[in-house]
């Protein structure tokens, strides 16, 4: 099994304002890597700080999406799939953060682990914090790399369970 996990932290409510995001690879049912990197989002406004901590100080001088891509690009090389909790929202920020830099989108399918955490466990509610808390995985949530990190051990978590499709 070879996926990466992937947590986007926006500026804003528009799709394309990713101002960070964490990675996490995953290789034959171990975490072998991992990679944060600030975004530099469209947008100076910032709506969101409250909840990651992130202020257009934080990335004014990081590179922009169009930037950063290459190297997260490389980072996916050879994942099955891409993990997010709400997966819808991390597709849906990296499918507008591509449209808007004119990048094409990855051919790589999502899962989303809030979906998993409910089939797996019959966990209510599925916020990553309470999926955390039930499986004893330790989060900073709202910081990409942490939430990203907690997310590919959840997949961990269920390939061990029920032995998912993910093997």
């Amino acid at each position: 099994m070879q996926f990466v996990s992937i947590d986007f932290e926006t500026a804003n409510s528009s799709r394309d304002s990713a101002c960070a995001v964490g990675l996490v690879k995953v290789f034959r049912s171990r975490i072998i890597d991992s990679v944060a990197y600030f975004i530099r989002p469209p947008s100076k406004l910032f709506r969101f700080t409250s909840i990651h901590g992130i202020a257009w100080g934080d990335v004014a001088n990081c590179g922009d999406f169009q930037e950063q891509w290459p190297k997260m690009r490389s980072f996916m090389v050879g994942a099955e799939f891409l993990a997010a909790h709400n997966a819808p929202f991390d597709r849906g920020v990296l499918y507008a953060c591509c449209s808007t830099f004119g990048i094409p989108r990855p051919l790589v399918e999502f899962i989303d682990t809030v979906t998993l955490a409910r089939k797996t466990w019959n966990i209510y509610p599925t916020r990553l914090p309470d999926v955390c808390h039930t499986l004893g995985i330790p989060l900073n949530h709202h910081e990409p790399l942490s939430d990203a990190l907690a997310c590919a051990r959840i997949v961990l978590a269920a390939n061990r369970k029920q032995r998912c499709p993910f093997t």
